[in-house]
């Protein structure tokens, strides 16, 4: 049997056939038409679905079940996204609309547990009962599994660690709080920090190639430029580091999990990021001395993560 996993984003839909095993047979994608109504945007997924399938040679008799993630807060029980900030699916009643096009158990979930929950199945160790994914990408998303179950909290909604509050009287967040985790964490605010530090050290290498960058930055030219020395560019990073550890702290003393995966365009930088992210927590987490250390390392599946999660919510 195969299973149907669709990921939803604010530009694109992608949807994939996966096998018993977590691999992607066959994936296809659209463009998110965002300002379309409800019925629209389930019609599209319909069809995408159908494209795939085809694609793949695979026919939706041998479909167990299909899973949907969305960038938004849903009820999971009755199959409806409840609010999402960028896509016309506010109370959208996903389940019974799709159902209209496909006759298959159709499972909703939010898109950072997707991709936890693929994330968990990649790791492939049935030892691991406890697990938390952190996307570190625009914002700082994440997901949990407890007892190898995907908690969603008693709305669908668990796992916003990213507004975990890391400074009272902080940055700004889109959350309409301050200070919370994805303020510092994430790659929205490395690159803010950067472009602070090229502004307050005008003679620096990082101010210099962020200039010839067009005056953009990124993570990857934060990384480098601290690789080549620069002693801007290397406090930043350290900084940076820094805010990544105290969340991921708290997420051990509240969880205690085995295993942290990182994901995001951030974890490509493996252990430039991992190694000073284990050195700076070794020692800081409760019971620390007595514990076994839970481990960290970076997420395996990458941009895949969300299909497979999905495609396993009713696995």
């Amino acid at each position: 049997m195969y299973y149907i996993g669709v990921d939803v984003g604010g530009t694109g839909i992608k949807a994939g056939v996966v096998t018993e095993d977590g691999k992607i047979l066959k994936s296809c994608a659209i463009a998110t038409k965002k300002d379309s109504h409800y019925t629209e945007l389930i019609k599209d997924m319909a069809d995408l679905i159908f494209k795939t399938l085809k694609e793949a040679n695979v026919s939706l008799d041998d479909v167990k079940s299909i899973g949907i993630g969305f960038p938004s807060s849903v009820d999971d029980k009755n199959g409806v996204v409840i609010y999402t900030a960028n896509i016309n699916l506010n109370n959208a009643p996903v389940t019974e609309e799709l159902k209209k096009y496909i006759n298959k158990p159709i499972y909703i979930g939010n898109d950072a547990n997707c991709a936890a929950l693929g994330e968990y199945f990649a790791l492939n160790d049935d030892s691991v009962e406890n697990f938390v994914a952190v996307t570190l990408g625009t914002g700082v998303g994440g997901g949990i599994i407890i007892n190898k179950k995907l908690y969603t909290g008693s709305n669908g909604s668990a796992g916003e660690i990213g507004h975990i509050r890391l400074m009272m009287d902080g940055e700004k967040c889109s959350c309409s709080r301050d200070g919370c985790w994805e303020c510092y964490a994430s790659a929205t605010a490395l690159i803010r920090d950067s472009k602070r530090a090229a502004q307050n050290n005008p003679d620096s290498l990082l101010a210099k190639n962020i200039e010839k960058n067009g005056g953009r930055s990124n993570g990857k030219l934060v990384f480098d430029t601290a690789k080549e020395g620069d002693k801007t560019a290397k406090k930043v990073i350290d900084n940076y580091i820094k805010y990544i550890s105290e969340g991921l702290i708290d997420i051990i003393n509240i969880f205690q999990p085995s295993v942290i995966a990182i994901g995001g365009g951030i974890s490509r930088q493996g252990d430039n990021i991992l190694k000073p992210i284990k050195e700076y927590i070794k020692g800081k987490t409760y019971g620390a001395s007595y514990i076994t250390p839970c481990e960290i390392t970076v997420a395996r599946l990458g941009n895949d993560a969300g299909i497979v999660g999905a495609a396993f919510l009713g696995k």
